[in-house]
């Protein structure tokens, strides 16, 4: 990835970033022919593959939400809404034209108030070769603290629901291979004990779950299938996991486990996975204390991709200086953007690395504002960048627009 041969294009304006996150706004996806952008204003926004804008697919209302999850199969992109609705959108590709829509707010029910993080969220949305599965979900805060409802659903390529799976938890990412379709829970605080299920994509009746079995409601952060197993980013004892089709261990390796800095016992969650024939990447996240939630210290492993070969054993790691929300992937590679630091607020953490699953980092590029989302294929990477101000500072920096990078 050369940043000689870098494009951008702009999205628009958007209320910039600050001193913490502010969770998804914006989706990314690459086909044989075009660059599609999910905008925090609801829009789908259709690019040449070399930035030349092709169509922009407005279906919401003013006030309604942003597209935070996206993927593309036959002719068609689908798209998952974090708004009021909860909305499941699938367009044309040729021209954007709506195709059909599903409001998932009809099943998790509709928002306490409008404060963004409680509104209807599709967290994952995956594209099968003849299903679309979803993951939505909505939480609400009371005086016994916090409550989800959430489905996954197997949508046929016309829009009907063949099947759905209900929780009181909340689903944070799928994983679709050959008859499975593999649930990761973030949170249980529920009914719903088990951060992993694994649920047969032909009827959606449960076929394994698994659970770190850890106190607290934190469970799994990410999941990822192999052709024999499950790769599992465990947020409950902050381990990477490689797993039996019956759930039964292969292996569990350490990623950001407790560990003393400066007198404080702190720790990070592993939030992201990615595993193939040649191993398995984990993307760690924010250092926390065991006690309360703020701490100067600095977990050695945060913000890290570490790779870990199908034996279990830890083959690289490399620092990436900021939070992931969330990985492109493509085969052996997969790509990390990184936003600001959660409590340094360093810039210099913003940028995108592509790693090879095998051998680790393959290139880089910088940003000035924060990358939330990427995609990947044998040509080419892609990303949006969102502007960011930090409350001590008078400047914005970046843009929101998305970026490509031809591949060395």
């Amino acid at each position: 990835m050369s940043s000689r041969g870098r494009q951008t294009a702009s999205l628009g304006e958007i209320d910039p970033a600050g001193s913490r996150h502010l969770g998804k706004r914006s989706a990314v996806a690459l086909t044989d022919g075009a660059v599609l952008v999910g905008t925090a204003d609801g829009d789908l926004r259709a690019f040449d593959r070399n930035l030349t804008p092709r169509w922009t697919a407005t279906e919401n209302g003013p006030g309604d939400g942003s597209l935070v999850s996206i993927d593309t199969v036959e002719g068609i992109a689908v798209v998952g809404e974090r708004g009021p609705s909860g909305t499941v959108r699938c367009h044309d590709l040729d021209s954007g034209e709506l195709v059909w829509r599903y409001e998932t707010a009809d099943d998790v029910g509709d928002p306490q108030n409008e404060t963004r993080f409680l509104l209807p969220f599709v967290a994952d949305v995956v594209a099968g070769e003849e299903r679309i599965y979803v993951a939505a979900r909505r939480y609400e805060r009371g005086d016994d603290g916090r409550t989800f409802d959430s489905v996954v659903y197997a949508f046929d390529l016309d829009g009907t629901v063949e099947w759905r799976y209900r929780a009181d938890a909340s689903p944070i990412s799928l994983a679709v291979r050959d008859s499975r379709v593999a649930v990761a829970y973030n949170r249980c605080p529920g009914d719903h004990q088990c951060g992993l299920v694994v649920l047969d994509s032909a009827d959606g009746t449960e076929r394994m779950t698994w659970d770190p079995g850890t106190d607290g409601g934190r469970r799994v952060g990410d999941v990822s299938l192999l052709a024999d197993g499950i790769a599992v980013a465990s947020h409950g004892d902050y381990c990477g996991y490689r797993l039996n089709e019956d759930g039964s261990h292969r292996w569990r390796a350490p990623l950001a486990t407790p560990a003393t800095v400066e007198g404080e016992r702190v720790y990070a969650y592993p939030n992201h996975v990615h595993a193939t024939s040649a191993g398995a990447v984990f993307v760690t996240g924010n250092t926390y204390p065991e006690e309360g939630r703020e701490t100067e210290a600095r977990h050695p492993n945060e913000h890290t991709v570490v790779g870990v070969t199908l034996d279990g054993e830890h083959a690289w790691r490399d620092p990436i200086g900021g939070f992931a929300t969330g990985i492109g992937t493509a085969g052996d590679r997969l790509a990390v953007p990184s936003a600001q630091h959660f409590r340094d607020r360093d810039a210099t953490g913003h940028g995108l690395g592509v790693f090879g699953v095998a051998d680790g980092p393959m290139s880089a590029l910088d940003a000035d504002g924060v990358l939330t989302a990427a995609a990947l294929d044998d040509e080419s990477v892609v990303a949006v960048e969102e502007p960011v101000a930090y409350h001590d500072e008078s400047d914005e920096r970046g843009a929101y627009r998305v970026l490509r990078g031809a591949r060395e």
